[in-house]
């Protein structure tokens, strides 16, 4: 599959994953995308736990409210950020995470599976920290996001983007001449 193939077939998947589980070595080349993303000074602040152990996910999958997609993810790689500040007092663990996630996005739906960003989810009732805890993540480190991973049992509808010219102009915003 080509870079804009893979790019026109992401989509948040939120269903449920048949029995398919992921090769290690497939689970390897997915978080070596996310390793080769930018990185802020190549501050390199996004570090990932790549979890296949059955009762691991199924822990994760219930802290996270056990959701179709956690429930029955065969994998799930959790991206963790340190904040240190690389430029001065400036971090950019976000900045890179999110590059990070996106190529390993594209490589996931690449190599035939489909996942979600989980990032939102953990903000609430301690879940990052309790994944945290869970997977031995240092103290002053952040679960930040989790991307569970598998082949979709069947597929679900994607949501539909914005056409080009709502959201994307040349030389000025929405066009307009000054």
């Amino acid at each position: 599959m080509d870079l804009f193939e893979a790019i026109n077939e992401r989509y948040s998947f939120r269903g449920e994953y048949d029995n398919t589980i992921p090769p290690r070595s497939d689970l390897t080349k997915i978080v070596q995308a996310g390793i080769l993303a930018p990185s802020g000074c190549n501050g390199q602040v996004v570090s990932f736990v790549i979890v296949d152990e059955p009762g691991l996910l199924s822990q994760i999958a219930e802290i996270i409210g056990n959701k179709p997609v956690c429930r029955t993810a065969r994998a799930m790689i959790v991206c963790i950020t340190d904040p240190r500040p690389v430029m001065g007092e400036v971090s950019f663990a976000a900045e890179d995470c999110a590059a990070a996630v996106e190529n390993m996005l594209l490589a996931i739906v690449a190599m035939g599976y489909a996942s979600v960003w989980l990032e939102g989810v953990l903000r609430y009732e301690n879940r990052a920290e309790r994944i945290a805890r869970l997977l031995g993540v240092p103290a002053g480190m952040t679960v930040r996001v989790v991307l569970p991973i598998g082949v979709p049992r069947q597929p679900t509808p994607r949501r539909e983007k914005l056409p080009f010219d709502k959201r994307a102009w040349f030389n000025r915003y929405r066009g307009e001449e000054s």
